[in-house]
């Protein structure tokens, strides 16, 4: 898919609603070819990452703890959802 999907499973502390948001956000935004929200866009647009965001959110809360070695350092949040959370505050 993208590069820029961003893991949230395993962060430490745990993925914020407002990163699994920024999350769906960024995959309804690429799979739909959507740059930029328009009125004929918006609708679709929010109702598709609203869908996505709540099955990310029970996706993470059914799938086990993230195993990681001892000596591993968990994923880093990405700077761009980040700045997507910061802009949305």
């Amino acid at each position: 898919m993208s590069g820029n999907i961003t893991l949230l499973r395993g962060l430490e502390p745990p993925a914020t609603e407002q990163e699994i948001y920024a999350a769906a956000q960024e995959y309804v935004r690429k799979i739909g070819g959507v740059s930029g929200l328009t009125t004929t866009t918006k609708a679709a647009v929010d109702k598709a990452v609203a869908a996505i965001a709540a099955a990310t959110t029970q996706l993470l809360s059914e799938l086990p703890e993230r195993r990681l070695p001892s000596e591993a350092e968990p994923p880093t949040r990405r700077p761009r959802v980040t700045a997507v959370v910061e802009d949305a505050s």
